[in-house]
């Protein structure tokens, strides 16, 4: 029997096409969530049952701590695994974990990708729709337009104007 046949019959998507997640993994998660997602009627919902939002503890106004909850849940597990495996790679969703790595660490980095992870399964399990990697060197360009609007919005703050270096 080939285990990622069945999967797709019974969810109408393959979920395996999800970087990280295998027909094993998958089959953790769905025997957790099941093919029904009206139990969750948002992705905030369900990234907050498998403990993969943070559970910002606010009093005055004030962020006092952020942290995501302990969990046993078999589910949470697998994205976790999945999220990890995703260090070296050459995928939008790696590039992704390598981001979050470098600024805040391996922990916090597995944590949200994970969560990326969660969000992207629930939207294919929800629209049944096929998953599409755009690639590492897609989010390395998105990270830069990003970067670049951001310098120019706090250049104009100053009353400055950045120009862009010709070519030479």
């Amino acid at each position: 029997m080939d285990l990622g046949q069945e999967l797709f019959r019974l969810t109408g998507v393959d979920l395996t096409q999800i970087d990280g997640l295998d027909a094993l993994s998958v089959q953790t998660i769905l025997s957790e969530v099941g093919t029904d997602l009206s139990p969750w009627p948002t992705v905030k919902h369900f990234a907050s049952w498998l403990r993969l939002a943070p559970n910002n503890r606010i009093t005055g106004g004030k962020v006092k701590g952020s942290s995501t909850g302990k969990t046993d849940n078999p589910a949470t597990t697998a994205f976790r695994v999945a999220a990890q495996s995703l260090a070296r790679s050459d995928s939008e969703l790696g590039a992704f974990y390598r981001h979050i790595k470098v600024k805040h660490g391996a922990p916090k980095a597995v944590t949200a990708t994970a969560h990326k992870l969660a969000r992207i399964f629930y939207f294919m399990l929800k629209r049944r729709e096929p998953y599409r990697d755009r690639g590492a060197d897609y989010f390395q360009q998105q990270h830069k337009e990003k970067a670049i609007r951001s310098l120019m919005r706090r250049a104009a703050k100053l009353g400055l104007q950045l120009l862009p270096l010709e070519a030479t």
